[in-house]
């Protein structure tokens, strides 16, 4: 797969941003001097970290050259690492791990959240936002479209399949039986979108990627051709001209106790 585009991600950073504000509104942990975001992207939520703790040492990891590269040109005096998230290891017991919207890209949730968690000092956070937004039409189209007889050859399943979430009660016992406190929550965000066209150019960044990643270009204009007739029905014109795309989120702050 092609690395990621930062300056299609950052076409939306306004609205990427909010829920990742919000997580790190919950977050309680009183002394911070290590904290690290977990797919730290071109760099928007770990300056949301650098803002709140403006003295600790804050480190962005992500699997993409090209997203680091932004990152570091926005935030030259935090480290930033080139790593795959599931091998990541802390130097040292961390106050805050921060994974704003990457966790969902990873399988095995049951073995890497207790590995996050044990990265923890006491008192420390593990700070998660996924989204959960599988069975939206958004989604659930691309899939539609994606098995259709023109494109079975040529889309792999597998690939086009994201990590199913955990439920919200497996997710609330694997946290707690790994010795944390938690709290655990789900918003659904309503983006005013300008047109159907609009939702291909938010999801082109992220969602879209795996099932374009096999097609050429002719290929991924008629992909996109096909999905965009099936967003139209199914985000209908408001009033006003523009849409509304719904967007469920999944929250989970979990403070290390023992």
């Amino acid at each position: 797969m092609q690395d990621w585009n930062p300056q299609l991600y950052r076409q939306f950073e306004s609205e990427r941003t909010r829920p990742a504000y919000e997580l790190l509104a919950r977050v309680a942990t009183p002394e911070v001097r290590f904290a690290t975001d977990l797919g730290c992207g071109p760099g928007n939520s770990t300056e949301l970290l650098a803002q709140a703790w403006p003295e600790a040492v804050i480190c962005g990891i992500d699997s993409s050259d090209a997203m680091l590269v932004q990152a570091r040109e926005r935030l030259p005096d935090c480290l930033f690492e080139l790593a795959d998230i599931r091998s990541w290891q802390a130097e040292q017991p961390q106050q805050v791990i921060y994974a704003n919207a990457s966790l969902q890209w990873l399988g095995e949730h049951s073995s890497l959240l207790p590995h996050l968690v044990s990265q923890l000092a006491i008192g420390g956070s593990l700070a998660i936002q996924m989204p959960d937004n599988l069975e939206e039409p958004s989604h659930r189209l691309m899939r539609e479209v994606a098995v259709g007889e023109r494109w079975l050859p040529h889309i792999s399943q597998q690939a086009a399949e994201r990590k199913r979430l955990l439920t919200t009660a497996q997710y609330y016992d694997l946290l707690s039986d790994a010795g944390c406190e938690v709290d655990i929550w789900r918003t659904t965000y309503y983006h005013i979108m300008a047109d159907a066209q609009a939702i291909i150019t938010w999801l082109r960044a992220t969602g879209l990627r795996p099932f374009l990643a096999g097609l050429d270009e002719n290929q991924q204009q008629a992909f996109l051709a096909e999905y965009h007739q099936a967003l139209i029905t199914a985000y209908p014109t408001r009033a006003d001209g523009k849409v509304l795309l719904a967007f469920p989120r999944l929250f989970m702050v979990a403070m290390k106790t023992r």
